[in-house]
């Protein structure tokens, strides 16, 4: 059996400020510097034989700090990244709302966005999970893979990963920084859920 970890990255002045990162490369915070020290230790207590990150500066220091914990290499996969938000990268919730009321009122009820450039969550969901897919594919037995990434992409991958409906994203609430989803995986039984917002 494999556990698959989906650490999200520390805090960013982005998250704090309230404005939708997707893809743009914003750094931790010096907040986000200290969840990561202080969930670290955690996540190397498991024993992590496995670590990958997206690419994005936010994801990757924070994987770099479990690294330096258990010596292991950091594999970098783009297909982590968070969905893009296109035009609404860089707003805040109000600044979208003034521009695309519409579409941001959908995005809020998990549904379809279908303007601004924003990534389909359909596309978001296949390129997370194919990616996490491929990593335990190549694992050996019994691996623990940490998994570095953002919360939308976190929760759709889970979604998809466990055969959900896309519908089922915004049930399973918000990962918070530095907060861990952990699911288990083996071709008996397939992918479970094991827990969801590990602090």
């Amino acid at each position: 059996m494999t556990l698959l970890v989906l650490w999200r990255h520390g805090q960013t002045e982005w998250n704090v400020g309230g404005r939708i990162q997707g893809q743009t490369d914003v750094a931790l915070s010096e907040t986000g510097v200290e969840q990561v020290r202080a969930a670290a230790p955690r996540l190397a207590a498991l024993g992590p034989t496995v670590l990958i990150s997206s690419d994005l500066r936010r994801a990757a220091d924070t994987q770099a700090g479990l690294a330096a914990l258990v010596d292991l290499p950091v594999r970098y996969d783009a297909r982590l990244r968070e969905r893009s938000y296109g035009d609404w990268e860089g707003l805040t919730h109000p600044e979208i709302t003034a521009r695309w009321p519409e579409s941001f009122a959908r995005w809020r009820r998990g549904e379809p966005v279908d303007d601004a450039g924003v990534e389909e969550v359909d596309a978001l969901s296949k390129r997370v999970a194919a990616a996490l897919q491929e990593a335990v594919d190549a694992a050996p037995e019994g691996a623990v893979i940490v998994a570095t990434t953002h919360g939308g992409a976190a929760r759709h991958a889970t979604c998809a990963l466990l055969g959900w409906p896309v519908e089922f994203a915004p049930t399973l609430g918000a990962l918070h920084n530095c907060h861990s989803t952990l699911l288990l995986y083996d071709t008996v039984h397939g992918w479970r859920m094991a827990a969801h917002n590990v602090p």
